[in-house]
């Protein structure tokens, strides 16, 4: 695969990111219904234009949509005809292929909007944002030990922000709160997608790559449930479930701060 290939594989990462975080702060900023409910036109000149700033979030958040969705379908064809790796091409195909029924729960979202199809509308993008990222981690050749457990140690830090920053627990959750919580969420479940990944050839690694596993899925369906969370005991599992996805990253942390001081030690091979 060629540089620029691997660049553009790379770029679909932020992008999906960056849009499904658009997407969280159209919905909590109350934007998500302006522009009349007229998907996929909106109510400004000719309809094609927003005529105040609430319609301009989700006019954009629509403009986004559609080149990311367009990023991801020309990535996906060029990997397909340059014949780069197969799990490249497989993780990309999956993604391209849920494209259109994404675009058709982001018309529900507008013109039905409920529980439901809000939260298939974000499932459905965490499925393509994991399809993208594993295109991208499949992409690169994997850092050494010593990179992948500096990696991991900032985002046990990242992880322990989210605890702060859980669903209405610690500070208000408003549209800016939820759109650095998103962020960050979505940082850390990328790369912690990416560090299970590069893991997968690293001799005796099983127990690091179960925890850095297991913490990623944690912590997508934390991502999924902040989207219904509003207070009560749904705010307790919210945070519970990060204090574990804590615990998990830290243990990985400290088995790869372990595995790379018995490499200095020159001793081989080893448990994790």
């Amino acid at each position: 695969m060629n540089a620029r290939l691997r660049r553009l594989v790379a770029l679909s990462v932020p992008l999906t990111g960056f849009l499904m975080v658009l997407g969280v702060y159209t919905a909590a900023a109350g934007a998500g219904l302006t522009c009349a409910g007229r998907w996929p036109f909106c109510d400004g000149f000719l309809g094609l234009f927003p005529a105040n700033w609430s319609s301009f979030i989700e006019w954009f958040h629509r403009l986004v949509a559609m080149v990311v969705g367009f990023v991801i379908l020309g990535t996906t064809i060029q990997v397909w005809r340059t014949g780069a790796d197969r799990r490249v091409r497989r993780a990309l195909a999956a993604a391209t292929i849920l494209l259109p029924s994404q675009i058709i729960l982001g018309a529900l979202t507008v013109t039905t909007y409920e529980w439901a199809i809000l939260s298939a509308h974000f499932v459905t993008a965490s499925t393509i944002f994991t399809g993208v990222v594993l295109a991208a981690a499949w992409t690169f050749e994997a850092p050494g030990v010593a990179e992948i457990r500096r990696l991991v140690s900032a985002l046990a830090v990242g992880v322990a922000a989210l605890v702060v920053l859980a669903p209405h627990m610690f500070v208000p959750f408003g549209a800016n709160a939820q759109a650095v919580y998103y962020t960050l969420g979505l940082v850390t479940y990328g790369s912690l997608v990416a560090v299970t990944v590069w893991l997968a050839d690293a001799d005796g690694a099983d127990r690091i790559r179960f925890a850095t596993g297991g913490a990623a899925l944690l912590l997508v369906a934390l991502l999924v449930l902040g989207r219904q969370v509003y207070g009560g005991g749904l705010q307790y599992v919210s945070v519970g479930g990060t204090v574990v996805a804590l615990g998990l990253v830290g243990a990985a942390a400290y088995a790869l701060r372990d595995r790379a001081a018995r490499r200095s030690r020159g001793v081989p091979g080893g448990s994790d």
